[in-house]
């Protein structure tokens, strides 16, 4: 092979609708490593792109949160299936963003393919631990279960680009909500290769969008988007927060405040139920019971 042999640069685009479009506007940054090296050119997204991506979110629901809770399961398990067989791509890349060795960065990844497994076993047995029969004075049923929020909007750990980037979205998906996904802003490049690994995961196009660029300028339109059902802040510093809290209040979305993410700097922690519950609604059905004769006996 010829010593002068130009190398194939990968271009990395935007994740939404189970498509990869470049930035409507055509914007691109540059993303570097932790000593200044030039890594690529990620997509700097515009309020065009987060709108087109709620519209993407939303069409998606329908069929997300209306399938069984054991093939979401399924479909988050085939993601970690997918990871693992592109462990070592993602060992650079988060090497590369994060500033870590590469044994340091191989630990990181496994932990994130870990806790795609932890979410899959979960989305069939939520609804047992947060719902459930209540007992009631009279002939009736009276059931409580949860339900999905709808189209949540994701602003991802800014310094944890992969794993802590895996601790928010695989929560909000295994519950059946959709998500909008803003990537950290400085190293969104493992974000935007596992747009790259969803779209081969059987996960519906439109479930999670990955968007890259200014944080505050992706998030703001999406914070005030009366199609999004709710928005967790923990990527958003202190003042962003509070604009994007202040916003999201229009239309009462469910705001999750900025808070660490479990298992970013510890990764054998558990990631406990706290964000799987974050954006779900209880639903509660009363039902008579139906009385069998005149002595109120029922069943």
């Amino acid at each position: 092979m010829s010593d002068n042999r130009l190398s194939v640069f990968k271009t990395y685009k935007l994740y939404v609708g189970g498509k990869f479009p470049r930035s409507e506007s055509g914007r691109v940054y540059e993303v570097t490593d932790s000593k200044g090296k030039w890594l690529a050119n990620a997509p700097q997204s515009s309020r065009k792109d987060a709108r087109d991506a709620v519209v993407a979110a939303r069409k998606a629901f329908g069929g997300w949160s209306g399938a069984t809770a054991y093939n979401r399961g399924q479909v988050l398990y085939r993601v970690a299936e997918m990871l693992e067989g592109r462990k070592d791509q993602f060992v650079r890349e988060v090497a590369d963003a994060e500033g870590l060795s590469k044994s340091k960065a191989a630990a990181v990844v496994d932990a994130a393919i870990d806790r795609w497994v932890w979410y899959a076993g979960w989305t069939d047995k939520i609804g047992q631990v947060v719902g459930g029969a209540n007992p009631v004075a009279g002939p009736f049923f009276n059931l409580s279960t949860p339900e999905p929020t709808g189209v949540v909007a994701v602003l991802a750990p800014q310094e944890s680009s992969f794993l802590g980037l895996v601790s928010v979205i695989a929560p909000v998906i295994a519950t059946g909500n959709t998500a909008v996904v803003i990537a950290s802003a400085d190293s969104p490049l493992p974000a935007l290769s596992l747009g790259e690994v969803l779209a081969t995961s059987d996960l519906p196009g439109g479930v999670v969008n990955v968007l890259s660029g200014r944080t505050a300028e992706i998030a703001t339109p999406l914070a005030s988007h009366q199609d999004v059902n709710a928005i967790d802040l923990t990527g958003a510093d202190t003042g962003l927060a509070k604009e994007l809290e202040i916003a999201a209040a229009d239309n009462l979305k469910r705001v999750l405040r900025p808070q660490p993410v479990d298992g970013a700097a510890d990764r054998t922690a558990d990631p406990g139920t706290h964000r799987l519950t974050a954006f779900l609604e209880t639903k509660t059905v009363w039902h008579p019971t139906g009385a069998l004769g005149v002595s109120g006996s029922s069943y």
